[in-house]
């Protein structure tokens, strides 16, 4: 995806969140002004002042996280809905992107029922601190260093846990 089109306004970076940069967290600045579409996000939270991190985009939708929830937005309600970011020194991504050597905090983890479960078990929990210690050459499996002990972990697993990475200036 092509970052374009975000203006500068006293030192801060604005624009719509269908332009914004993946795993970035952005301070919602205005929602939409249709009615039904405005009273939607009020009802899901997403209101001026709220922090929002737009996970991925995917051809006509967008996923945003907002308050440890996602939400599948639509492109043209993403162009509607105009943000800044926030200057961070940490960026908040899914597991399975960090590299070898890669070190984060688990923030989240998504999922339903028993696959939740299962990774919460295995010592997957939030605030526990995890490095990325090897990768298998196609990419799958991931292994990992937590607790004390490895753990292996499917590229699909590891999707549903979001970690912070502190990010290196």
């Amino acid at each position: 995806m092509i970052f374009v089109a975000f203006g500068r306004k006293r030192g801060k970076i604005l624009g719509n969140l269908s332009e914004a940069i993946p795993h970035k967290t952005y301070q919602v600045t205005a929602v939409p002004e249709h009615a039904e579409v405005k009273k939607h996000l009020q009802d899901l939270g997403l209101i001026p002042g709220s922090q929002v991190i737009l996970l991925k985009t995917q051809g006509a939708n967008g996923i945003v996280l907002l308050h440890k929830s996602r939400l599948a937005l639509d492109q043209s309600v993403l162009q509607q809905i105009q943000v800044k970011e926030v200057t961070s020194q940490t960026e908040v991504l899914p597991l399975s992107d960090l590299a070898v050597g890669d070190q984060g905090k688990v923030v989240s983890i998504f999922g339903e029922g028993a696959v939740r479960r299962r990774l919460m078990d295995m010592g997957l929990t939030k605030n526990v601190q995890v490095t990325v210690r090897k990768l298998a050459p196609l990419g799958d499996p991931i292994e990992l260093s937590l607790r004390g002990y490895a753990l292996s972990l499917r590229k699909s697993e590891a999707e549903y846990i979001l970690v912070e990475k502190e990010v290196t200036p």
